[in-house]
């Protein structure tokens, strides 16, 4: 009798809409789950009672049958199509072109008891929709309802690191989400659920390959296989590029070489763009990696970056395409110092690229660290468009184990000050076009997505994706706004719930630095995959390799000298940044030991020293993920019980990671420092000989 009775009791509840399955992720921030409260409920179901649509296209029909889905999930009642305005709780798709919008932008008002999208474009009624849904999932009352918003850089790009044989360079969720031996007869339902999260936050541009790039996507048979996902993504605003091997033409085209300046080189690059666009007639064009790292480039001919760049600009001529040429370059140099190489490779260059060529810069000058100052390239090439490049894939985050919300990183060098104009003349300026009048804008993120069931590995890894497209469409978003939208959208509404999780996602990029790099130290990570700590590691395949070459730490001190004393990449930047960051005492202290070789009784502002200051920035490090791990057990009664366990485990591992963490390199440091842990300071359990043992396996393969 009481298993019948469980029965029918979990028959009502699939029937009317409840659901015995836990949250696995897939749904991302579009779960469109029943709005909770009999008042919002009341105002929301008398305001969204049909969608009206005039006109048939498949972006048009595509943003109808977001609308409907999310209305139904959100208000628990169907919501109609129709062609004609009742007046009466109608949402109306409408093209204005006199729309104080952007080509892609949107306007969303009430009038009377109807709610309006208008746009100039197909694209910005996608995209409006999504604005819609998205400001009824996150409890927006209606009075609010009045949002004119357009894109502040033209290019949004999520670049994929994965290669044909499904691997994801720096991935952590999996393999790829390409399934390239199966294209283009099998088309997976993932693919549309891609294109509809991407479109959902903005973004518009996807490179679907690695940038150290296989040859083998130049070939017709790969081309087809891409075509196959461009017709998916196309009725959601998103056209596809590829990144490209600079020496195809010899590795796929039958040439002896691949000189840019060679008649027969360009010629094949003319006629392989020629063809890509006969099967994708929207592509979006190449990213390159060249001379970086290993890979092939235009400098193995003796050309230049220009050169390059310039020969595929001119073969996309015909074409409405561009060529993101990275700036990632740099040698291998004792002497020298890794930070100046981006500058020094391209600002000679600044004017001389083709109006196609946007040059794609790293945030920092060494390479997506926990934290770095900008790169001096942004605001010292105001004749050349210099695109964002961000990484949310957690290369040097502790991968998908570690909770961190990457908003307040991006946010840190997009609000950065360059002082080229003046004082006010920020990084986001430079990105957006404003400062220097770029007709081409652009901003790129590699993926942190794979194949696993909740897309990155790390459910909140889902954040830093959202976090993203919402920057990458608008700078001005605040970190804490961005969170609480997708904390409303993806885990829970309850106020309190939402409060303690939006000071978790806050707190928790600073957790990392000072877990792991603290005061301005960076790259002591573990040689090659980048995990954990290694600051012993002083041999590698090339200096700039090996942590020693970063943090320089001796009998006297540690940290880089960058100023006028040491290597001078200080110079790079304005004056003004100059006289701050080359004054040890002016230098705010996340960035001291970025320009400084700093004595180890140095006095930090509070009094320490620095090396007291070192031990309690990696012992509060630890002390900040505890707290974290307290305050989501706080909220296990107000998330999904299987999402919440989930998370729960990982704060467990990265607990035991940043223990890892501060013992590896106080031990370590101690060791040039000669000085005593604190005394109020817990000593680490085990000695730094078998900390480097753990390294060591985790090295092992």
């Amino acid at each position: 009798m009481r298993r019948s009775l469980a029965l029918v009791l979990l028959l009502v509840s699939v029937l009317v809409g409840g659901s015995t399955r836990a949250d696995d992720g897939y749904r991302l921030w579009l779960k469109y789950d029943r709005i909770q409260g009999a008042a919002l409920q009341r105002a929301y179901a008398t305001a969204f009672t049909a969608i009206v649509n005039t006109e048939s296209s498949p972006m048009r029909q595509v943003a109808v049958e977001e609308l409907q889905t999310g209305l139904q999930g959100l208000l628990g009642t169907k919501v109609p199509v129709q062609k004609q305005a009742s007046g009466k709780g109608d949402v109306v798709l409408q093209l204005n072109a006199q729309e104080q919008v952007g080509q892609e932008g949107y306007h969303i008002y009430r009038k009377g008891n109807q709610t309006i999208i208008a746009a100039k474009t197909e694209k910005g009624l996608l995209y409006g929709s999504f604005g819609l849904l998205r400001h009824l999932q996150t409890l927006r009352p209606l009075s609010e309802l009045n949002i004119t918003t357009s894109p502040k850089v033209q290019y949004r790009v999520l670049n994929h690191w994965d290669n044909p044989n499904g691997t994801v360079e720096r991935g952590y969720a999996g393999s790829s989400i390409w399934k390239w031996y199966d294209l283009p007869q099998v088309i997976d339902p993932r693919y549309k659920e891609y294109a509809r999260a991407n479109a959902s936050i903005g973004i518009n541009a996807t490179v679907v390959n690695n940038v150290n790039a296989s040859a083998r996507f130049m070939t017709a048979e790969y081309l087809h296989k891409v075509k196959a996902l461009a017709d998916v993504f196309r009725p959601y605003g998103i056209r596809v590029y590829l990144s490209v091997r600079f020496t195809a033409p010899r590795n796929v085209g039958g040439l002896s070489t691949a000189d840019p300046l060679d008649p027969a080189v360009q010629q094949w690059w003319n006629e392989k763009v020629k063809e890509i666009y006969s099967i994708i007639p929207d592509f979006g064009g190449f990213v390159v990696k060249a001379n970086s790292e290993g890979e092939p480039g235009p400098q193995d001919y003796n050309r230049t970056h220009v050169d390059g760049a310039n020969m595929l600009a001119k073969a996309m001529a015909p074409y409405d395409g561009i060529v993101m040429w990275r700036a990632f370059v740099y040698k291998a140099d004792p002497n020298g110092d890794r930070y100046k190489a981006g500058y020094e490779e391209f600002k000679p260059f600044d004017g001389q690229f083709d109006p196609k060529v946007l040059v794609q810069v790293k945030n920092g000058p060494i390479d997506f660290q926990p934290r770095e100052p900008f790169s001096p390239l942004f605001g010292q090439m105001p004749q050349t468009p210099l695109m964002m490049e961000f990484q949310l894939t957690q290369e040097y985050l502790g991968f998908a184990t570690h909770l961190v919300y990457e908003a307040p990183l991006f946010k840190e060098t997009l609000d950065s000050d360059t002082y080229v104009k003046g004082p006010g003349s920020t990084v986001a300026e430079v990105v957006d076009g404003s400062l220097h009048g770029y007709t081409r804008t652009g901003m790129a993120g590699v993926s942190n997505i794979g194949s696993d069931r909740n897309w990155t590995g790390h459910p909140v890894g889902q954040a830093n994706w959202y976090a993203y497209g919402r920057l990458a469409w608008d700078h001005t978003l605040s970190s804490e706004q961005i969170a609480e939208e997708w904390i409303k959208m993806t885990l829970t509404r309850q106020p309190q719930a939402v409060a303690t999780i939006k000071s978790i996602f806050m707190e928790s990029r600073e957790a990392a630095v000072n877990y792991m790099t603290p005061l301005g130290l960076h790259h002591i990570m573990g040689e090659s995959i980048h995990y954990g700590p290694q600051p012993w590691l002083e041999k590698s395949q090339r200096p700039d390799w090996t942590s020693l070459y970063y943090h320089r730490a001796d009998a006297q001190g540690i940290g880089f000298d960058r100023t006028k004393t040491g290597s001078n990449a200080l110079s790079q930047y304005a004056p003004e940044l100059q006289q701050q960051w080359g004054v040890l005492e002016n230098t705010p202290e996340k960035y001291l030991l970025w320009f400084h070789h700093v004595s180890w009784s140095y006095k930090m502002d509070n009094g320490r020293t620095l090396w007291e200051e070192l031990c309690y920035r990696y012992y509060g490090g630890v002390n900040s993920v505890e707290q974290m791990i307290r305050q989501w057990d706080s909220v296990k009664g107000s998330v999904d019980p299987e999402l919440h366990a989930d998370v729960a485990s990982r704060l467990q591992i990265q607990k035991r990671e940043a223990e890892w963490w501060r013992d590896a390199c106080v031990l370590y440091f101690q060791t040039y420092s000669k000085r005593p842990i604190p005394d109020d300071l817990p000593k680490p359990d085990r000695t730094l000989e078998e900390i480097k043992e753990l390294v060591r396996i985790y090295q092992l393969r």
